[in-house]
C-alpha cells in the first residue's frame, strides 16, 4: 500500500487557509517528500506525519515557495536525534543551495547525500521507489517526478518444489536474489511469474504543458498537477509566468489517462478552486481540486495477487 498525502496546495505564499505545495508518500516504512516550502512542518504535523523517518527528499526547483521550509525541517529532524543519512534529489546546484540554507541549521547529526539531476530525463532507485525525473518548462530549471513501486511476479510454489528447493531459499528468490544449494545456482526467473503492475504517482508543478509531462503521467494511478489559474481570462498570465491553467492540466490528463488527477499549486488569488472544476471535468471527468491534507492509500490490483 502506498500512502500519499498532499500536505499543502498553495503557490507563491502560504495563506491562513492554505499551506505551500508539498507532497509526502510512504511505502513499506520508507518516507519520501517532494518540495518543502514555508510552513511544510505544520502541514505535515496536521496530517499526522513524522519528520524523523524521512528517507528521501525531492525538489522540483529552487524558488522559495518550494524549498524555504527546509532549514527548519532539518533542525527538527536533528533535534529528534536522527542519525541515518538523508538523500536529497534535485536539479543541478542542489548541494550548493542546501549548504547555503544550512548556514542557519548547522551541526546536523546526520549526513546529507545529494543526487543532482543533469539530464532531460533521469531514473533513480531510492529504496522501494523507482523515481523518474523529467524536466519541465518553467522560468528556471524545474523537474517533475514519477514515483513507481514495482511489483514482482507471483511466486510459483509448485516450481520451487519441482526443483527440490528447501523452503528457506524461497524468500530470497522472491526478493530477487540468486541462491546456491548443493553445487547448483537457482535464479528468481525459475520460480517467479511475469512482473505484475505496480503503483505509480506522477507529480509536477510550475510548468507550461510539455509532452514529457504527458508521457510521465501516462497510466498513473494518481497524477498531481499544477493548476495555478482556474478563473477564465488567465491564459496569457499563465503563458507569461510559465504556469498552467486548470483546463491545460485537464487536457494533459485526458491524453495521459491516469486513474485520477488532483490539481494543486493554486494562485493566492484563487480562493475557491472547486468553483471552476465543472469545466475541468468536462475535459477529464476524474479530476479533483486538491486541498491541504488530501490523502489516498493506493493498493495493488487484487486481481493480480
Amino acid at each position: 500500500m502506498l500512502d500519499v498525502c498532499l500536505l499543502g496546495t498553495g503557490g507563491m505564499m502560504p495563506l491562513p487557509y492554505r499551506w505551500l505545495t508539498s507532497l509526502m508518500t510512504r511505502f513499506d516504512g520508507c518516507q519520501l517528500m517532494i518540495d518543502c516550502g514555508e510552513g511544510t512542518q505544520i502541514a505535515a504535523k496536521e496530517g499526522g506525519w513524522s519528520f524523523k523517518p524521512i528517507d528521501y527528499m525531492c525538489f522540483t526547483h529552487y524558488h522559495a515557495d518550494h524549498i524555504s521550509g527546509l532549514p527548519g525541517l532539518l533542525l527538527t529532524m536533528g533535534n529528534a536525534e536522527r542519525t541515518e543519512p538523508l538523500t536529497m534529489i534535485g536539479p543541478r546546484g542542489l548541494e550548493r543551495v542546501v549548504n547555503s540554507l544550512k548556514v542557519i541549521a548547522p551541526e546536523l547529526p546526520f549526513e546529507i547525500r545529494f543526487i543532482e539531476l543533469t539530464e532531460k530525463e533521469q531514473d533513480i532507485e531510492a529504496g522501494p521507489y523507482r523515481i523518474h525525473a523529467f524536466r519541465v518548462n518553467h522560468n528556471v530549471t524545474c523537474y517533475g517526478y514519477s514515483l513507481t513501486i514495482p511489483r514482482a511476479g507471483k511466486f510459483h510454489v509448485e516450481k520451487a518444489r519441482e526443483l527440490g528447493l528447501p523452503v528457506q531459499f524461497w524468500n530470497p528468490l522472491q526478493k530477487g536474489n540468486t541462491v546456491e544449494w548443493e553445487g547448483r545456482t537457482y535464479t528468481p526467473d525459475q520460480v517467479m511469474g511475469e512482473a505484475r503492475r505496480g503503483l505509480k504517482v506522477t507529480y509536477c508543478t510550475d510548468t507550461r504543458p510539455t509532452p514529457l509531462i504527458t508521457e510521465a503521467a501516462r497510466g498513473a494511478d494518481l497524477f498531481i498537477c499544477e493548476g495555478m489559474y482556474g478563473e477564465p481570462g488567465k491564459e496569457a498570465k499563465a503563458v507569461e509566468h510559465k504556469h498552467m491553467t486548470f483546463t491545460e492540466a485537464a487536457r494533459i490528463a485526458r491524453e495521459a489517462a491516469p486513474a485520477e488527477m488532483w490539481l494543486t499549486h493554486f494562485s493566492p488569488s484563487l480562493n475557491r478552486p472547486e468553483e471552476y472544476m465543472d469545466s475541468v471535468r468536462k475535459v477529464f471527468p476524474n479530476a479533483f481540486a486538491g486541498h491541504d491534507g488530501m490523502r489516498v492509500e493506493l493498493k495493488f490490483d487484487e486481481q493480480e495477487s
